[in-house]
């Protein structure tokens, strides 16, 4: 008898998924119309820090209101078992790589030299590539640098130097160190560079990735408090509900964008988070109180929001409970791009994107994966 394997299991079983086809009756403009939609699709991931999947109301959440999100979830897929690391750093390499930590895993705050990443393959294929956020991948120690891991543009916190990343923020932007920006809030600037470089590249592909600041401590005021800007630095984790109603707004920013720019139905969002909440943050949910986990490797420490959005192409409203790893990402966006993932790049992940597309050949995908799990 033959052994099989996780990765292995799942490429047969993703094979068999219905793909759409173009009907014989369609009229020509209907086909050119569909022939645009499958040109090369924009990719936005997100990536919140440590956001647990208790945090989002889509998901149960009590004490936090994220529309944006939910109207996400209600027009797209909400996946219920997705799982990170219960660390940053961790999550960050393997999502990018698409390889578990036991290839690719270092050291904190460093992304081993000559990892190809996402960023790479995207590059290599006409696509013009993005980040913004929090980087954490070279500090202090001999780890790439954003140009070195396939970005043209980023605008980060945490490249090369120290200070806020909310407040008067400090960061690094396309090579340039900026110092202590008064009167700025750090979300914003990284945001705001996003979606300019979106109004550029909008006629050609691109990938843009958000690993947000959002909502790590420490605990802040945002722009939107009440206690902004006369208390802008304090921290109370009382200022926690107000970040995550930040970081859902700034998701609804990029939405608005690509509504505006009319890129829609031609780019594929990914929204998660890279671990499980922080321990002293308390979550009131409809199924009990959760007390985040990140750092620990149980379910509040791994288990993390994940949805999926792609207008006319993905599901619409469904709930997937197919396992979700990270490694899984990178098979997932590169076969929405129509990219054949190299064997150089050796990743151990699974495209998710039939059973996003199509909830009745996931339901298949989830009974068949339980079965071997």
């Amino acid at each position: 008898m033959h052994q099989i394997d996780r990765r292995n299991f799942l490429k047969v079983l993703s094979l068999s998924a219905a793909s759409a086809t173009i009907g014989l009756g369609s009229t020509l403009e209907e086909i050119g119309k569909q022939s645009k939609n499958l040109s090369k699709p924009n990719i936005i991931l997100f990536m919140a820090d440590d956001l647990g999947y208790e945090c989002l109301s889509c998901y149960g959440s009590l004490s936090y209101k994220t529309p944006n999100l939910d109207k996400l979830a209600e027009k797209g897929v909400r996946f219920t078992n997705a799982h990170s690391n219960p660390l940053c750093t961790p999550s960050r390499v393997k999502i990018m790589t698409g390889k578990s930590n036991l290839r690719n895993y270092i050291r904190f705050a460093m992304l081993k030299p000559g990892e190809k990443t996402f960023a790479h393959l995207f590059r290599q294929n006409g696509y013009t590539t993005c980040t913004a956020g929090k980087w954490q991948l070279n500090k202090r120690y001999d780890g790439q640098t954003p140009e070195e891991a396939g970005f043209d543009e980023y605008c980060l916190w945490q490249v090369n130097i120290y200070g806020s990343r909310y407040s008067d923020p400090t960061f690094t932007r396309n090579g340039k160190e900026i110092e202590a920006v008064e009167g700025k809030y750090g979300p914003d600037i990284y945001s705001d560079f996003c979606l300019d470089f979106i109004e550029k590249k909008k006629e050609q592909p691109f990938l843009v990735y958000y690993p947000m600041v959002l909502t790590h401590k420490p605990f802040e005021p945002t722009p939107d408090s009440e206690t902004w800007p006369s208390q802008k630095g304090v921290r109370d984790t009382k200022n926690f509900t107000d970040m995550v109603a930040y970081m859902d707004k700034i998701v609804g920013k990029f939405v608005k964008k690509l509504d505006d720019l009319d890129l829609l139905e031609n780019t594929l969002i990914i929204f998660t988070g890279d671990n499980g909440t922080h321990r002293r943050i308390m979550t009131k949910t409809d199924h009990g109180i959760i007390s985040g986990g990140k750092g620990y490797t149980k379910g509040t420490g791994t288990h993390v929001p994940m949805i999926a959005y792609w207008k006319n192409h993905s599901a619409k409203g469904y709930v997937c409970d197919d396992l979700i790893d990270f490694c899984d990402i990178t098979p997932t966006i590169a076969e929405a791009a129509g990219i054949k993932t190299p064997e150089a790049l050796n990743t151990e992940g699974v495209s998710f994107l039939p059973p996003m597309k199509s909830s009745e050949s996931s339901n298949i995908f989830s009974v068949a994966l339980n079965f071997l799990l």
